[in-house]
Order: structure tokens, then C-alpha cells, then sequence
């Protein structure tokens, strides 16, 4: 990977991150307001409002982690279609591929399993907020990457908030 590559993906995991710690929004939304911004705002600002239910899996449920929803909200920001449009070929494929992602690396995309060494804390503990962070962090750069790949994101644009 280009070393442009490597920084502007550093920028994406950094805004992402920031937003969740500095309380402006959770994991999903924080994925899709930093993939919306670094393409340059193709979706207007209340697209983050669709990610709003599914922090803490799924509005607290702890079941579907809410940085795998906002990424693949994320990617339909780019794959997605509107009524009478066919579907785009790489949309199945990249959220399947994030899907595998996700239990490659944390053996699971429901967040009560995901986050089971702090069960009981509601999220009270600095570290498993910290443990969220990372992980939304990782998947905005994760679907920021397939979309440098695919040429739908070009490095250099700033990820800034």
C-alpha cells in the first residue's frame, strides 16, 4: 500500500475514533458521518439519523455491533440503489466481506460477544469504551480502504470533520 494510502486511511480510523470519544456520536454513526464526509458529502448530513438506532447493538440490544451497521450503511452510501435500479454487483460482496472481516478478527459481529469481558458494565468502563473506538475506528477504515480500491474514494481529499 502506497504510504499516501497508509496515512489517509490513519485520517479515517482518527476521525472516526475522535467523533465516538469525544461523545459526538456511537459507533454507527460514527462510521457513516466519517465515510459520508471523506467522499465528499454525496448524501446530505442527516444521513447519520439511519444510523442512529443501531449503536450498542441495535438500540442497546447488544446483538448486531453497531460499527458493522454503520459500515454497511456505509458501503450503500456507495453500492446502494434506489427504486428501479438493479443491484449494484459489489454491494453483496463488500458486506459479506465485512461480515467475514469482523469474525475473522473478533470471532463475532454481535456486540454482547464482542465486548463479553466487560458484560454488566452498560458501558460504563473507560475501557470498553475504548474497546468500541478502536473497533469503529477499524471498520471506517475498512471500508474506506475497498473504496480506495474500487477507485470510489481517492486519497489526498481530507477526512476531516
Amino acid at each position: 500500500m502506497e504510504n499516501k494510502h497508509k496515512e489517509y486511511l490513519d485520517e479515517i480510523q482518527e476521525v472516526a475514533e475522535g467523533y465516538f470519544r469525544r461523545g459526538e456520536f456511537f459507533c454507527s454513526e460514527a462510521v457513516v458521518q466519517t465515510i459520508n464526509d471523506a467522499l465528499g458529502k454525496p448524501m446530505p448530513e442527516e444521513i447519520v439519523k439511519l444510523a442512529s438506532a443501531f449503536p450498542i447493538g441495535l438500540g442497546k440490544a447488544q446483538c448486531l455491533c453497531g460499527a458493522i451497521s454503520g459500515g454497511e450503511i456505509a458501503l450503500g452510501i456507495v453500492y446502494g440503489r434506489v427504486h428501479g435500479e438493479p443491484m449494484h454487483p459489489k454491494m453483496f460482496e463488500l458486506a459479506k466481506d465485512l461480515h467475514d472481516w469482523t469474525i475473522d478478527n473478533y470471532k463475532s459481529t454481535c456486540c454482547r460477544s464482542i465486548t463479553r469481558k466487560w458484560k454488566g458494565d452498560d458501558f460504563a468502563s473507560p475501557e470498553r469504551k475504548e474497546h468500541c473506538i478502536r473497533i469503529t475506528g477499524e471498520v471506517a477504515r475498512w471500508v474506506a480502504e475497498r473504496l480506495i480500491e474500487d477507485e470510489k474514494l481517492h486519497p489526498g481529499v481530507s477526512a476531516d470533520a
